[in-house]
């Protein structure tokens, strides 16, 4: 077997029940500089609640405990999105952003008790993601755990992929590692496979590699995209799932793109009232 592998659709079963021996960790520390407000970007509202809180809902119905909240700037603001509802959730602070991968950082020492009590693996996401589906998480984690992997993603292909991580492959199509766009050339940047931020990993590899990242870097600071590549050096297995429809990958860093979410979101509840489905584990935080 390959240390990477790539999966391309298919015909395998989502699995539909929450998983065991999970957690999650969900990075909600930034400042939204271009949201026009003080306020955390995660804690503005989309299609009428929190961005923050359709992430760690999505993570909930897929069995994730607990379920880790990387916080920083006004980070009350953050906690009070889930007061009286966080009795599954835990804290983590992140006082300088110094990258993704300092943020994670911030978890290890609630994601090694996690462990300890149990849990083998955890999902990395991005609090700023709320169009997040419950299938794409469950499809993670199986692909992760069917395969043996140390770390999994997902991915999208998108006709505009300006901003966003690009997915490096050999000659043989094998995932080589994820090109930050201020880092990546101008051959890479062509590339239209991105990286959405959807990831799953052993939490042991996880913080094993995560030590070992640097900041020698455009940005100079600590990616988390980095730990796939050392992991890969490593003989580990990497696996590569393109399970995100490119509608989802819309992340929010202005108003306009914020009200473009909402706008995606209320469409879903409507095409799911219409269709007459379960749209959700938590009621009205939950897309299948």
């Amino acid at each position: 077997m390959s240390p990477s592998t790539d999966h391309r659709g298919g015909s395998s079963a989502v699995p539909s029940a929450p998983l065991a021996a999970l957690s999650a960790v969900v990075l909600a520390a930034g400042k939204g500089t271009r949201m026009n407000s003080d306020l955390p970007k995660v804690v503005h509202q989309a299609h009428g609640q929190p961005m923050v809180r359709w992430v760690v809902d999505a993570c909930r119905a897929a069995g994730a405990e607990p379920v880790v909240l990387v916080v920083g700037h006004r980070a009350e603001d953050v906690k009070r999105v889930f007061a009286g509802d966080d009795s599954d959730l835990a804290w983590a602070l992140q006082l300088a952003q110094r990258g993704t991968g300092h943020a994670v950082a911030q978890a290890e020492s609630a994601m090694l008790a996690a462990e300890r009590a149990g849990a083998i693996d955890c999902l990395v996401l991005y609090g700023d993601g709320p169009l997040i589906r419950l299938a794409t998480l469950l499809t993670l984690v199986e692909r992760h755990r069917a395969s043996g992997a140390a770390a999994t993603l997902a991915t999208a292909v998108i006709d505009d992929p300006t901003g966003y991580g690009r997915i490096l492959r050999d000659s043989a199509g094998r995932f080589l590692a994820i090109r930050e766009q201020k880092d990546a050339s101008e051959v890479e940047r062509a590339i239209r496979e991105i990286n959405p931020g959807y990831y799953c990993f052993r939490i042991a590899d996880l913080f094993s590699a995560l030590r070992r990242v640097d900041s020698a870097n455009a940005s100079g600071e600590i990616y988390l995209t980095d730990v796939f590549e050392i992991l890969l050096r490593e003989g580990r297995h990497i696996e590569v799932v393109a399970a995100v429809p490119p509608e989802d990958v819309l992340s929010v860093n202005t108003p306009e793109q914020l009200g473009t979410v909402s706008g995606i979101l209320e469409r879903r509840d409507a095409t799911t009232s219409a269709s007459n489905s379960p749209a959700t584990f938590r009621a009205g935080s939950v897309h299948p």
